[in-house]
C-alpha cells in the first residue's frame, strides 16, 4: 500500500495535484470558470520546480487543445483542463486528437453552455463531446477527481487503447467543495501510472509518419470503425485499471456504481455528484420501508450497457435524472437508459427527469419527490406521469413528452 495523507482539497485542487504527480511533459491550457484553478494551480507547480514539464498558456481552447495534438504527436504525455464555451470551442479538435489516437487527458468540470451565460454547473458541455470519440469518466467528489485522473493516464496510454480520455467533475459543486481526500505518495502515484511510451512520435526522424492524413470515401469509414471499436473495447483495460488501482490505493471503482439496488423496487440513475445526495434520499425512505436504490453511471463513453441492465434489472420503475436540456427530445442519459431496457427485453418503467441546470438546487427533498413519483407508476403497473418531468422548476412548462 503507498503512504496515504488525509488532506482538504476540492476537486480542482485533487486533479491540479493528480496532475503533477503524473509527471506531465506538456499541459497547454486557456482558463474559464470554474476549470481555472486546475491549470493556475498546475502553473505554480511549474514556477516553482515541482514539475519539469512545460506549461504553455495559449490565446484560446481551441489553442490549447490543438497544442495538446502536437505535443502528444511528438511523443509526451499531455493534459489539460477546460470547461462549458471554452469545452464547446476546442469541440473541433476534439475529433481530432481521438481520430489521431492521441492518450491526451482532459479534466472537464462540467458547466452550463451559454446563451444564456451562465457559469454554474450542469452536464451540457459533456453531453456536447459524447460522440467526439473520448473515453468519458465521471467523478461524484473530490476523492475521485482525484483517483480517476490515474486511472485516466494508465488507460489512455495502453498500447490495447491509445485514445483521450476526459475525467468530468460537476462544477463548483465537485470542483470547489473542498472534503476530505487520501492522496498518495508521489512515487506511488507516478508508479501506477508507469513511465510514458511514445509511439510513432513525430520527433523520431529515422522513423516518419503522418498524422491527420485525409481519407475520403476509400478508407474514412473502416479508419471510424476501428476507432469505434477501439473505444468500446477500452472498457476492459478500464476495469484491469479500476482493478489495478483498488489493489493499490483500497479504492474501489466501477464503471456503473449502485447503493441498495438490489431489491428496490424504484431506481434513481444519474450521473455526477447528485449520486451522494440520492443516497441520502433513499436512505430517508428505506427508514419508512421503501424498497428504493440509486445508480451512478461513472464510465459515460463508451456507454456500459451490459453493467446497467445488470443493475436495474430487477426493478419495477427506473427515474433517469439529466442535468442538460434535451432541446428537443428526451435526455441523453434517458434515451442510453431506454436503449438498455429495450435491447435486454426489461420490463421497468422508465421516466426522465431534467434537474440541476444552470447549477439550480437539487435537493433530498426534490429527489424522495422523485422516488414518491417512481412508486406511483409501481403501483399502477404502467408509467402515470409524463415521459419527461422536471425538477424545482419555476412555473408550469410549456410542453412534455407524454
Amino acid at each position: 500500500m503507498p503512504t496515504q495523507q488525509k488532506v482538504v482539497w476540492d476537486g480542482n485542487t485533487a486533479a491540479a495535484q493528480a496532475m503533477r504527480q503524473a509527471r506531465i511533459d506538456v499541459v497547454a491550457a486557456y482558463p474559464i470558470t470554474p476549470s481555472t484553478p486546475i491549470v493556475q494551480r498546475y502553473s505554480q507547480f511549474v514556477a516553482d520546480g515541482e514539475v519539469k514539464g512545460e506549461f504553455v498558456m495559449v490565446e484560446s481552447e481551441h489553442s490549447a487543445m490543438s497544442a495538446c495534438v502536437g505535443a502528444a504527436a511528438a511523443g509526451g504525455r499531455v493534459a489539460t483542463a477546460t470547461s462549458s464555451q471554452g469545452y464547446a470551442l476546442m469541440i473541433e479538435v476534439l475529433y481530432q486528437a481521438s481520430g489521431m489516437r492521441l492518450p491526451i487527458v482532459m479534466n472537464v468540470v462540467n458547466r452550463a453552455l451559454a446563451a444564456p451565460l451562465n457559469i454554474h454547473g450542469d452536464h451540457s458541455d459533456m453531453y456536447l463531446g459524447r460522440d467526439a470519440g473520448w473515453i468519458n469518466l465521471c467523478a461524484f467528489d473530490p476523492q475521485e477527481a482525484y483517483d480517476l485522473n490515474f486511472v485516466a493516464f494508465k488507460t489512455a496510454e495502453d498500447m490495447r487503447v491509445r485514445l483521450p480520455v476526459a475525467v468530468n467533475q460537476d462544477g463548483f459543486v465537485t470542483s470547489h467543495t473542498t472534503e476530505l481526500v487520501l492522496s498518495m505518495d508521489d512515487e506511488s502515484a507516478y508508479n501506477f501510472i508507469g513511465d510514458y511510451k511514445p509511439h510513432n512520435p513525430m520527433l523520431d526522424s529515422e522513423h516518419p509518419v503522418t498524422y491527420g492524413a485525409q481519407t475520403e470515401g476509400e478508407w474514412h469509414y473502416e479508419h471510424k470503425m476501428r476507432h469505434n471499436h477501439a473505444i468500446v473495447e477500452s472498457q476492459k483495460v478500464i476495469e484491469e485499471n479500476f482493478a489495478a488501482f483498488a489493489k493499490l490505493s483500497g479504492r474501489a471503482y466501477k464503471v456503473v456504481e449502485s447503493y441498495k439496488a438490489e431489491d428496490a423496487d424504484e431506481l434513481i440513475v444519474a450521473i455526477g455528484s447528485v449520486f451522494g445526495t440520492a443516497q441520502i434520499a433513499a436512505d430517508n425512505l428505506r427508514k419508512a420501508g421503501r424498497k428504493v436504490g440509486v445508480v451512478g453511471v461513472r464510465l459515460w463513453r463508451p456507454f456500459p450497457k451490459k453493467e446497467l441492465a445488470a443493475v436495474i434489472k430487477n426493478a419495477k420503475t427506473v427515474a433517469v435524472l439529466d442535468r442538460s436540456a434535451p432541446l428537443g427530445t428526451t435526455g441523453a442519459l434517458y434515451n442510453e437508459t431506454a436503449a438498455v431496457i429495450v435491447e435486454n427485453g426489461l420490463k421497468a418503467t422508465l421516466i426522465n427527469y431534467i434537474y440541476g441546470l444552470g447549477g439550480r438546487d437539487a435537493t433530498t427533498e426534490h429527489l424522495e419527490a422523485i422516488f414518491n413519483e417512481a412508486q406511483e407508476c409501481t403501483k399502477a403497473g404502467k408509467r402515470v406521469k409524463p415521459i419527461m418531468q422536471t425538477v424545482n422548476l419555476r412555473g408550469k412548462p410549456l410542453s412534455f413528452y407524454a
